[in-house]
């Protein structure tokens, strides 16, 4: 069975990131500070974005799991922020455009 999202929508590599935003997906970037393996003190931060759906953001939170289950770095805390770049009632199909002068 394919994995899914949100439910219903399967996930597909082959999908373009305008499809995507058509189907309800937005951009969400996370910044991620952690403590340094040897220097547990001492922060550091990694910058992540993915296409994903809010409020749930199953993306962001599968990529914190796989952080915490293989990183050596320990996550201290993450900021995100997501912005829905297209809705479908906003897109519309245009095959041909008219100058006026």
């Amino acid at each position: 069975m394919p994995k899914t999202d949100h439910g219903n929508e399967p996930v597909s590599a082959s999908m373009s990131e305008t499809e995507m935003m058509l189907k309800g997906y937005g951009l969400t970037t996370a910044e991620f500070f952690y403590g340094m393996p040897d220097y547990v003190h001492v922060l550091n931060s990694y910058v992540w974005q993915d296409y994903d759906i809010a409020p749930d953001h199953p993306r962001l939170f599968r990529f914190v799991e796989f952080w915490q289950r293989e990183i050596d770095g320990p996550l201290h805390s993450v900021r995100f922020t997501h912005r829905k770049m297209i809705s479908p009632g906003e897109w519309r199909h245009v095959t041909g455009e008219f100058t006026l002068h």
